[in-house]
C-alpha cells in the first residue's frame, strides 16, 4: 500500500451527554414517578381483591351460621337437609385470590329454570328474605340464599330459579368453600382511565356452604366489586391534574435554578478556559456570574492555575533569553579565539607571539570553565525547581556543616538551635552554603545565624560583616544571571537557586537592610504545615 493511499483517521470521539441533558433526564424521571407508580396499581389492587374476598368470607360465614340455626330448629328440617358431605374446617377458609395468577372467569351464567319450591323451602325463603336488604345496604354486596339443590330461596330477582350449574355454587353444594373472580358487567361504560387497571373489571364471588349436622343445607352465594384505586383517582381527577401541574412547575423551577446556578457558570467557565487558551488576560478574581460557592471556588482555582501557568510561561521565555545570552558570550569568545589561532596556524595573518597564543588559549579555557559553571548552576536550578524530597534538619546541624566547609569564616549560631526546619540536609547545605560562599567572596570574616519562631513560621536571619549589597542591587540579586562578580567568574544564579529551593518548601527569602554587611531573612513554615 502506497503512502498516498493511507488516510489518517481522527480518533472517534465518544459521545457524552451534556450536564443539562443528564439533569433534564433526572428531573423528568422524578416527575414521571407518580405516573410510573400506577404500574404498581395491580399489586395494590390484588390486596383490595383479597380484602373484598375476606370481607365476603366473614359476611357469608355469619349468614350461613344464622341460616343453619334457623334450619336446625325448623320442624321440617329433614326436608331441608341434603346428603352428608365432608366436614370442612372453617379456620382453613382464608382469602387466597390472586389477581396476577388466578383466572378471571366469564360473566356469571344466568339462573336456570327449576321445579317449583315445596312448602318448607318456600317458607324458609320467606323468613330469610327480610334479612338480606339491610345487610346489602351496609356491605354493598349482593347475596343469594340457595337451598340444598342450588335453587334461590331469597335475594335478588332470581328466587325460584337454579344456580346449581354455576361452577363455584356446584363446589359449595359438595360442602367445600369456593371463591372466584368473574368479569364485572356494569350498566355504564367505564371511564377511559379504567383501561390501565385490570381490577376495575373484576367482581369477587364466594359460595359458602350451609351445613347442619354434617349435611348440606344450602349455600350462601355473595358477590362484590372490590375497591379500586383507579376509581378513586378518576373521582379526584381534578386534584390529580392539579398535582401533576404542580410537579411539572416544580420540575421546571428546579431545572431553571440548576441552569442558572450550575449550567451557565460551567458554560462560562468553559468559555473562559477557551479564551485564556487563545491568549486572553488572566485575572486572579473570578467573575460574579460563577453562582454557587463550589463553582466560584473552582473558577478561582482555575484562574489561579492559569495565572501561575502564564507567569511560568513568561518566566521560561525570559529565562531562555537569559540563558542564550549568557551562553552566547563565552561561546563567541571561544569561537573568535579559535579562529584567530587557526588563521595563525595556516599562516593567513600576521604571526602571533607565544605570549599572544598563550593569552588566547587562556581565554578559551576561562570561557570553557564559565560554560561549565553555568551548566552546573542550570542543573542545580532545575533540581531546585522540582519537588525536593521531604526531610528535616536543625540549625545546629546546619552550623556544623558550614563550619566544616568554610574554615576561613567565623560562623556562630543563636536562638532555638534544635528546632526542626522543613529542609532536607542536602537542600539545607545548598541554601546556606550559597549564602556562606557569597559572604566569603564579599570579604566577610564572620557569619551569624539566628532562628526565631513567629506564629507558624520559622525566621532564620543570616548576617555577615562583608562589603554588603548596594541599595540599587538589592531588588535584583535574586534574578537569574544577575551578578556583580562576572569578572571573577560569578554566574549570578546562586541566589536564584536558593529562592527556588525555599519556594519549593513553602518558604521565602529577602534582603534585610543592615548598617554594615549583608543580612538575609529566610521564612519557612513549621514542618507540620508542609
Amino acid at each position: 500500500m502506497s503512502a498516498k493511499n493511507i488516510v489518517a483517521r481522527a480518533p472517534r470521539e465518544k459521545w457524552r451527554p451534556t450536564l443539562g441533558l443528564v439533569v433534564l433526564a433526572l428531573l423528568l424521571s422524578v416527575a414521571a414517578l407518580p405516573l410510573l407508580g400506577l404500574s404498581f396499581v395491580r399489586l395494590y389492587e390484588n390486596q383490595l381483591v383479597r380484602q373484598a374476598e375476606g370481607e365476603l368470607i366473614g359476611q357469608t360465614m355469619v349468614l350461613a351460621t344464622v341460616i343453619a340455626r334457623e334450619i336446625a330448629t325448623d320442624p321440617a328440617r329433614d326436608m331441608l337437609l341434603g346428603p352428608v358431605v365432608p366436614k370442612a374446617d372453617p379456620a382453613a377458609i382464608e382469602p387466597a385470590l390472586d389477581l396476577t395468577t388466578d383466572p378471571i372467569l366469564g360473566r356469571r351464567p344466568s339462573a336456570a329454570d327449576a321445579p317449583s319450591l315445596s312448602l318448607a323451602p318456600a317458607a324458609l325463603g320467606t323468613r330469610l328474605a327480610p334479612l338480606l336488604p339491610p345487610i346489602r345496604a351496609v356491605t354493598l354486596a349482593g347475596f343469594r340464599v340457595l337451598d340444598r339443590d342450588g335453587i334461590v330461596l331469597a335475594g335478588g330477582d332470581e328466587v325460584g330459579r337454579s344456580l346449581a350449574g354455576v361452577e363455584e355454587v356446584a363446589t359449595a353444594l359438595q360442602g367445600r368453600f369456593r371463591a372466584v373472580m368473574r368479569v364485572r358487567i356494569s350498566k355504564h361504560p367505564p371511564p377511559p382511565l379504567y383501561a390501565i387497571s385490570r381490577g376495575t373489571s373484576v367482581r369477587v364471588f364466594v359460595a359458602m356452604p350451609v351445613l347442619v349436622d354434617g349435611r348440606i343445607a344450602g349455600v350462601v352465594y355473595a358477590s362484590r366489586t372490590p375497591d379500586n384505586v383507579v376509581r378513586l383517582l378518576y373521582g379526584e381527577r381534578g386534584k390529580v391534574v392539579l398535582a401533576l401541574l404542580m410537579v411539572m412547575v416544580l420540575t421546571g423551577t428546579v431545572a431553571l435554578v440548576f441552569t442558572r446556578a450550575i449550567g451557565r457558570p460551567i458554560t462560562a467557565l468553559k468559555a473562559r478556559a477557551a479564551a485564556i487558551g487563545q491568549g486572553a488576560p488572566v485575572t486572579s478574581a473570578p467573575e460574579a456570574r460563577f453562582g454557587t460557592r463550589e463553582i466560584a471556588a473552582l473558577a478561582h482555582s482555575f484562574e489561579t492555575m492559569a495565572l501561575r501557568l502564564r507567569e511560568r510561561s513568561d518566566y521560561v521565555a525570559t529565562f531562555a533569553n537569559h540563558v542564550s545570552h549568557e551562553l552566547k558570550t563565552p561561546l563567541t569568545a571561544i569561537q573568535g579565539a579559535a579562529e584567530l589561532l587557526q588563521e595563525d596556524e595556516d599562516g593567513l595573518g600576521s604571526a602571533m607571539s607565544m605570549a599572544e597564543r598563550r593569552r588566547f588559549l587562556a581565554n578559551i579555557v576561562a570561557d570553557a570553565n564559565r560554560l561549565n559553571a553555568l551548566l552546573r548552576r542550570l542543573r542545580e536550578l532545575a533540581r531546585a525547581e522540582t519537588a525536593s524530597p521531604a526531610g528535616h534538619t536543625t540549625l545546629r546541624e546546619i552550623t556544623a556543616d558550614l563550619i566544616a566547609r568554610f574554615a576561613k569564616i567565623e560562623i556562630r549560631a543563636e536562638g532555638t538551635l534544635e528546632q526542626l526546619l522543613p529542609l532536607s540536609p542536602e537542600d539545607a547545605g545548598i541554601v546556606f552554603g550559597h549564602l556562606a560562599d557569597n559572604a566569603a567572596r564579599h570579604g566577610a570574616s564572620t557569619l551569624r545565624l539566628d532562628v526565631t519562631i513567629a506564629g507558624d513560621m520559622h525566621c532564620v536571619r543570616i548576617v555577615d560583616d562583608g562589603r554588603g549589597i548596594p541599595i540599587r542591587d538589592r531588588e535584583r540579586v535574586f534574578e537569574p544571571f544577575y551578578t556583580t562578580r562576572r569578572v571573577d567568574g560569578g554566574t549570578g544564579m546562586g541566589l536564584s537557586i536558593v529562592r527556588a529551593i525555599l519556594q519549593g518548601r513553602g518558604g521565602s527569602i529577602a534582603v534585610v537592610p543592615v548598617i554594615q554587611g549583608t543580612a538575609f531573612e529566610i521564612r519557612l513554615p513549621h514542618p507540620s504545615k508542609t
